[in-house]
Formats: C-alpha cells, sequence, structure tokens
C-alpha cells in the first residue's frame, strides 16, 4: 500500500483524531478484518450486520494496528482513547482514502482503471484481463469477487507507487450504487458482459439491472471506451449512454462496424475447453485455446481482450496472455481430478439462471465423451439460486425440466428454496434413481460419497449463500483421502 500519514487521512476523510492520535503515525496497510491486521495497519471500525468492528479494536491493536477509521470514541479496558480518526461513516471515508490513492497513481504513473460489471462473469473477466495486463506493468485487481462500496476499496489499498493498472469488480444491488463506485475511481475502460436475473428481487425487475449496469458507462470520460457484448440486446443498446468510443465483441458473422476484437470458429475441446480464433481491428489474428471450462466463457475472453487492447496492449501480447489460462479465482467451473477418476466441477461461487444454463450445458457436453470415447455419467447438484424475488419458483422449475431435456443422467436438489427444479424434473419424466430431494448439504453428502462412481462427472452449482461450494469440496477430497475409495 502507499503510505499515508495521520495528517494525510485527515485531509482526505476530514475527520477528527483522538488525543491519543500521535502525529507522526504512517499507516502501510488498511484492513476492515481484525484477523488480518498487520503492524502498521489502520483498521476501519466498520458496524456490520452480525457484528460491530468497534468491538475489535483491541483485538486489532494488539495484532499491531497503529489507528482506526471509527464512529465514535472507544477506549481501551484502562478507559484510555483508542488512537483513532473519528469519522460519521466508516465506509465512506474508506472510499474517501480509495479515491486518493487512484488520483494520486494517475497524476504519478497515468495509472489506468477498467471497471467490469454484468450479471455473471466479472470475475472470470478480470482474473482474465490482470493476467493480459500483468504482462506489461504492475497491476492491481481484486482478491475473490471484492466488487462493492467495501470491496472496491479493499481492493486499491493494495496498490504501491509503481502501480499502473486498476482492474476494478464493480457489483450492484440497485440503482446508484455503480455512480457511486466510479465515482470513486473514475474508470477510462468500462465493460458490460450481460443484463441477466441476478438480483433481479432487490432491484425490482431486469429493465432496473439495464439502467444500474448502463451506470459504468455514463461515468466514462470523452476519451474513454465502453466494451459491450454485442450479442445481450440490453448491454449493445447502452452505446447510446456512452459519451466516448464504443467497442463491441461477439462471435459470429454480424459483426458491427465498430467492433474491436471478435471471434470466430469456436468450438469446445474433449476438455471442455473452448478453442477460438481471437481476429483484431487491423488484420492480425490468432488461434488460441483457453483453460477456462465452458463456451460460455468465450464472452468473457472477448470482453478482456477488447479491454486490454482499448489500453494500447499489443494484440500478441493479449492473445500470449489468454492462451491456456484458467480461472484465477475459487469456485468458478473449478475442476478436480479424483484419484479414482471421479470429475468434480465446483461453480458454486454464484448463480442465476444465465449462469446455471451455461453450467449445465457444458456439463451436458462433457458428458457425451469425444473421439469415440464412451459417454460418462452426469451428475447435476444445485442449490437455490437466490435474490430471484418474485420469479424463483419459475425460474428454478425451468431448470428441473432443463436438465431432464439435456439428458443429464443424475440430479441432486439441495434445499427447499431449490425444491421447485426436483419438483418440475420429476413431472418431464425424471424420478426413481434419476432425481434426488434432499433437505441439506449434511444429507447430499451422504448421497454422493455412496453412490458417485469411477468416471462419473459431478456439477456443483448454487448461489453463494447456499453453501455447495463446500459440498463440492468435500466431495472432491473424499476419495483423495481414500475414504471408502
Amino acid at each position: 500500500m502507499i503510505e499515508l500519514s495521520l495528517t494525510d487521512l485527515l485531509e482526505i476523510t476530514g475527520g477528527k483524531a483522538t488525543a491519543t492520535a500521535a502525529s507522526d503515525t504512517v499507516i502501510t496497510s488498511v484492513t476492515t478484518d481484525s484477523r488480518e491486521v498487520v503492524p502498521g495497519a489502520l483498521f476501519v471500525a466498520k458496524p456490520g450486520e452480525l457484528s460491530d468492528g468497534h468491538a475489535f479494536i483491541d483485538r486489532a491493536r494488539a495484532a499491531g494496528a497503529v489507528l482506526a477509521l471509527a464512529e465514535r470514541i472507544t477506549h481501551d479496558e484502562d478507559r484510555r482513547e483508542h488512537p483513532a480518526i473519528i469519522i460519521e461513516d466508516a465506509v465512506e471515508a474508506m472510499g474517501k482514502i480509495a479515491a486518493h490513492i487512484v488520483a494520486l497513481l494517475k497524476e504519478k504513473n497515468d495509472a489506468k482503471v477498467v471497471g467490469i460489471t454484468g450479471s455473471a462473469g466479472k470475475t472470470t473477466t478480470k482474473d482474465l484481463l490482470a493476467g493480459i495486463l500483468s504482462q506489461v506493468a504492475p497491476t492491481v485487481s481484486p482478491i475473490g469477487s471484492y466488487n462493492g462500496e467495501v470491496g472496491v476499496p479493499l481492493t486499491v489499498f493494495s496498490a504501491t507507487e509503481e502501480t499502473k493498472y486498476f482492474v476494478i469488480e464493480m457489483g450492484a444491488t440497485g440503482i446508484g450504487h455503480l455512480t457511486y463506485l466510479t465515482d470513486m475511481v473514475h474508470p477510462q475502460v468500462g465493460v458490460v458482459l450481460c443484463v441477466g436475473t441476478a438480483h433481479a428481487g432487490e432491484f425490482g425487475g431486469v429493465e432496473n439491472i439495464e439502467k444500474a449496469k448502463g451506470e459504468l458507462v455514463e461515468a466514462l470520460p470523452a476519451d474513454g471506451t465502453a466494451i459491450l457484448n454485442a450479442e445481450d440486446p440490453r448491454v449493445a443498446r447502452m452505446d447510446l449512454r456512452s459519451g466516448g468510443a464504443v467497442r463491441f465483441f461477439g462471435t459470429g458473422k454480424n459483426k458491427p462496424e465498430n467492433a474491436g476484437v471478435w471471434a470466430t470458429d469456436v468450438v469446445v475441446n474433449s476438455h471442455g475447453q473452448p478453442e477460438l480464433t481471437l481476429e483484431f481491428p487491423g488484420g492480425y489474428s490468432k488461434r488460441i485455446t483457453s483453460g477456462l471450462l465452458g463456451r460460455h466463457h468465450v464472452s468473457n475472453i472477448l470482453a478482456a481482450a477488447n479491454a486490454a487492447l482499448a489500453l494500447d496492449i499489443a494484440p500478441e501480447v493479449i492473445a500470449a496472455g489468454l492462451e491456456g489460462r484458467a480461472a484465477g479465482s475459487r469456485w468458478r467451473m473449478e475442476r478436480i481430478e479424483r484419484a479414482d477418476g471421479v470429475s468434480i466441477i465446483n461453480d458454486a461461487y454464484n448463480a442465476n439462471p444465465e449462469s446455471m444454463r451455461a453450467a449445465l450445458v457444458t456439463l451436458a457436453e462433457l458428458g457425451l465423451g469425444a473421439d469415440g470415447a464412451p459417454g460418462r455419467r452426469t451428475w447435476a447438484v444445485l442449490g437455490e439460486m437466490l435474490e430471484l424475488g418474485d420469479d424463483s419458483i419459475h425460474q428454478h422449475d425451468l431448470l428441473g425440466r432443463m436438465v431432464v431435456r439435456m439428458n443429464i443422467k443424475k440430479l441432486v436438489v439441495v434445499g427447499r428454496g431449490a425444491k421447485p427444479a426436483y419438483n418440475s424434473a420429476v413431472l418431464e419424466g425424471s424420478w426413481g434413481e434419476e432425481a434426488f430431494y434432499v433437505e441439506d448439504v449434511d444429507e447430499a453428502r451422504a448421497l454422493l460419497q455412496e453412490q458417485l462412481q469411477p468416471g462419473d462427472i459431478a456439477l456443483f452449482k448454487s448461489s453463494n449463500g447456499a453453501g455447495l461450494r463446500f459440498l463440492g469440496d468435500d466431495i472432491a477430497a473424499f476419495a483423495k483421502e481414500g475414504d471408502n475409495a
């Protein structure tokens, strides 16, 4: 992190120092988690839904925090004030500090910021783009899915004096959220991947999702570039909301005049990996094989390539950075091969109807076999898609029918929120030993440990809150440890 003095922090945040805050205090890191404190840290005492960060200031101090960013004065066990800067809103103050750092590096290094949003694919695209840019210059990108009003500042805080590129994942659960983030980091390049039905309940409908995602495009400067998915109509029409240049990405023959990097000859190999030819403006083309799993990742690959091109990265460097690159974050179509020949695909970090369908298509394709090899038995282990609002029952119903129609051999539905998927699968003609419903993860674990056989492929897919990512980890480790193998 770029070091900041007490004086710097007071000026940036507009806060007031407690009497015990030493005038020569310098911070070298920032965290909201007392367990992650290292010597020299600024501990942000952020009030949360389940706990209040102010209660952990003593623990943070013991671990080496030199200062707290707090919303009220607190005391140690001897009734002395903690060294702190007192502000009205800790999260807002974090944003101000992040904005200062970004502005500083833009002036010093001509640093560039890329914002990435969409209902699905943000983290994968972020990882791909960061991989490309890291070949060229020091690059900062989020750990996991840090993409909100807390996560974006925490991402920025990892910058150093040498940072040239920021790749910022931007999530939203309402109108105005992306504007808050763009006002913080002022991106020069904005990527919109798709407008799906994730969080439709929170947003009040897909129209509001479109409006919210487009805030990134509206925030771009006149010399900025919007990278838009030509194959999503809601995204494509955001070109009218951009004050800067627009570059479309997509596949096929309907290539618009202002297309950027385009993909042709897309196939999926026997390992489930996309193979495609990247066609760059100006005539350069390169065929690559991705290390990602599933045809749906072609959009993410193209989005990353176009964002890099907008930053004047050479086509040859972009293609080399994408060749063979796999997911950089956990639980995103993560494939693990057990010693007994069972394949686990863990894609249970997030879920919405669009990403569910894409994952099921990939599972079905992998089960077909290739080059004369016999097909494999496929398992779809599905949990609830959260935050769908009134559309939840309908979308889960569609999911169960899709599993049957795609000839996926086994379905395990976990949890009551997802039960409509089981019900519709039974109505569609899947019953007996083909479709199972279990109440919780423990039941699912017992079922799978008993029934998975060598050669099977099992997909784990749900929203984060359903917990299936950990079930996938458990099942992946089961045979490796020699249990019942």
